[in-house]
């Protein structure tokens, strides 16, 4: 009876010891993470966030519930590659590559809380980067024309932009 109790406690301690042998560096919770959401396994990569990213990758599973099984088996295909980690205090800039767009070096925001590090991603993370000619320009906010004329916003009585109502 004794060596059955003790058997089971050590089995016990043994199964809450190993997820503690798991590193937790930048390099390695860059990895995890990204492959976890590129395999759109978004509790894994929840694990490994900071909270705001945990509230994005919320909306980002109801949005993807409906992808079809042939996509997302073409999505356990893709890979990662970690090609640099730069620290800076507790912050830190993973570079990657993914196996579907090899020749470009992507990067991943990593902030350390306590003793963890956690994958900071956002929507402008999400959406990629701006292109250089529209970086200085807020977006929406321009009331110039595309060829730089001002655009007539004033608005009549009646609701029609741009017509006083006299002609």
């Amino acid at each position: 009876m004794k060596k059955i109790v003790y058997t089971s406690l050590a089995l016990i301690l043994v199964a809450f010891m190993l997820p503690g042998c798991s590193k937790n560096t930048p390099k390695d919770v860059a990895y995890n993470w990204l492959t976890a959401f590129n395999h759109l396994d978004f509790d894994a990569a929840k694990k490994l966030s900071t909270p705001d990213t945990k509230n994005l990758l919320n909306s980002l599973q109801v949005l993807t519930e409906n992808v079809a099984d042939s996509n997302k088996k073409d999505l356990k295909k893709v890979s990662i590659t970690i090609k640099d980690v730069k620290l800076n205090g507790d912050k830190a800039v993973a570079t990657y590559t993914s196996s579907d767009s090899p020749t470009k070096d992507q990067v991943l925001n990593l902030v350390k809380m306590g003793d963890n590090w956690l994958v900071q991603f956002s929507k402008v993370d999400l959406m990629g980067e701006v292109p250089d000619s529209m970086g200085d320009q807020p977006m929406g906010a321009d009331s110039t024309s595309a060829a730089g004329a001002p655009l007539d916003t004033t608005m009549s009585a009646d609701g029609n932009k741009g017509d006083t109502g006299r002609h």
